[in-house]
This record gives C-alpha cells, sequence and structure tokens, in this order.
C-alpha cells in the first residue's frame, strides 16, 4: 500500500476510534471493546474499498454491508459520520430517546443497509442480499462482520452452508476474531475453534489477516477479489478495545461505558496518537 494513504487511513482510523469514544461516553452505555477493535477494518472499507456514495446512500448499484454483530454500532456510526452520511453531532446522541443512532443499527439510518443486533442473524441477511445481486445480474458487492462469539450461533453456519451451496462469490464475510466475548474468553465461553477449519469444511475460500495493519488488510482484499465459485471469509486477528490502553484485552469493556475519567484518558491517548500521525 502507497506510505500516504496508509497514513490517510491511519489517521482516518484514529479519528473513527475517538466518534466510538465519543458516543459510549455521551450514551452511558455501549459497547466500546468490540467497536474499537473494528475500527481499522471499517476504515478500510468506507475509505478504500466500498462503492458507496454519502450523497446518495440508497444507490441501486450500491456495494452493501451488514454489521452481523450489531452492538458494535458505535464503530460503524463513527465511520459513517467519517464519511459524510450525517454529522458527527449525532454520535453524541448515541442510545437517547428519538435519536438517529440507536442501540444497534436501524435501516432507516443513512448508510445502514440492514437492521441488525440479533446475533447470527446478520450474515443471513447478507446471503439473501448476495442471492438477489446474482439472481439480478448485478456486480455489487455484500460485505458482513461477524464477532467470534457470534459464531457460537447456529444461525451462522446454516448461513455458511447456504452460501456455499449457491456459490455466493459476491459476498465477502468478516469474522472480528478478539477472542473475547460478554462472558469472557471464547475459549471457555464455548469455543468455535478452529475457525478457519469449519468455515473451509463448509466450502468457504478462507484468508486469515492482522486486524491492525492496513497493508495486510489490503493483501486479504486483494485476494479476496480474486476468488470465484465460492463465498469468502476473512478472519481477522485483533485486539479488543485497540487504541486505549486500559480497555485492550480487557472483556469488562465488552459492554461498559467510559466515566468521564475515563473519557478524559481515551480521548488524550487518541489525540495523542492522532498527532503523531500528522507530524
Amino acid at each position: 500500500m502507497d506510505a500516504t494513504i496508509k497514513r490517510n487511513l491511519e489517521k482516518i482510523a484514529c479519528k473513527v476510534r475517538m466518534g466510538i469514544i465519543e458516543g459510549t461516553y455521551n450514551a452511558k452505555s455501549g459497547h466500546p471493546g468490540g467497536s474499537l477493535s473494528i475500527a481499522d477494518l471499517l476504515t478500510y472499507l468506507y475509505f478504500a474499498k466500498l462503492n458507496v456514495n454519502p450523497k446518495s446512500p440508497d444507490m441501486p448499484d450500491r456495494d452493501r454491508f451488514v454489521l452481523s454483530k450489531g452492538h458494535t454500532a458505535p464503530a460503524l456510526y463513527a465511520v459513517l459520520a467519517e464519511r459524510g452520511f450525517f454529522s458527527k453531532e449525532e454520535l453524541k446522541s448515541l442510545r437517547h430517546i428519538g435519536a438517529m443512532l440507536q442501540g444497534h443499527p436501524c435501516i432507516n439510518t443513512p448508510g445502514i443497509d440492514m437492521s441488525s443486533g440479533s446475533l447470527g442473524q446478520g450474515i443471513s441477511a447478507a446471503c439473501g442480499m448476495a442471492l438477489a445481486g446474482k439472481m439480478d445480474c448485478k456486480d455489487y458487492k455484500v460485505y458482513t462482520v461477524l464477532g467470534d462469539g457470534e459464531i457460537e450461533e447456529g444461525q451462522v453456519w446454516e448461513a455458511a452452508m447456504f452460501a456455499a451451496h449457491y456459490g455466493l462469490d459476491n459476498l465477502t464475510a468478516i469474522v472480528d476474531n478478539n477472542g473475547l466475548q460478554i462472558d469472557g474468553p471464547i475459549s471457555e465461553v464455548c469455543s468455535p475453534e478452529p475457525i478457519t477449519d469449519k468455515f473451509a469444511a463448509f466450502g468457504w475460500h478462507v484468508i486469515t489477516m492482522d486486524a491492525h495493519d492496513f497493508d495486510d488488510i489490503e493483501r486479504a482484499f486483494d485476494e479476496a477479489e480474486k476468488i470465484s465459485g465460492k463465498p469468502v471469509v476473512i478472519v481477522q486477528k485483533s485486539i479488543k478495545g485497540k487504541g486505549v490502553s486500559y480497555m485492550e484485552n480487557q472483556v469488562s469493556w465488552h459492554g461498559t461505558a467510559p466515566n468521564k475519567e475515563q473519557y478524559d484518558i481515551a480521548m488524550a491517548e487518541l489525540n495523542a496518537q492522532l498527532m503523531e500521525l500528522e507530524g
């Protein structure tokens, strides 16, 4: 990846993380940990990959995106705000009664293609979108992000079987493998490992990547673009709470909002990271 492009994506991802903290702090609730772990991925998708247009969010030929792990909506909202789908000021009203940005994505929000939140259902909707694209002879791609805890749901594997059966090579699923879910390490709750082997057994092309290295992210998506005849899954190794020191790899930050002191610390750290990138 070009060094200038990479640096720009890193700066945007830092701003996205600040948006996540802003939203969850003002909501006094939400899910910062898993949102921070997908900030780089969503930055790459919305600023380097997806065919989308903030001025025409419903254009028929747009690429589709489904956040299957819908509780990490703060990350998606922060990215959409950075991309210009709506004002960043909206992030401060996250989860407030009557506000546009609710706790899980809603299809009425600009840039949201599917209401999601019930774990396991998002990938099924993405499969339907991909099959519709095939049947209508459309060129759009469908992307969906799942949590590694989410894939303990049986519906995920029904969708995986469906996607392979219908050869949905216009579908790319990304599993955010940060190793932690709300009740603890996935290895202790109900281990879905080996994740790569399971998807391969279901007939998917499997790619692994470092979730926080834009060079590796681009490599993975370049490989995905070359696959035909079967769906692609990218299993990204990530750090829950990435970018905020006291949140990293701490399961307690799965669904806990920062208080004022914690907010100030997080924003100071992220501002320092942004200044370093801009320097």
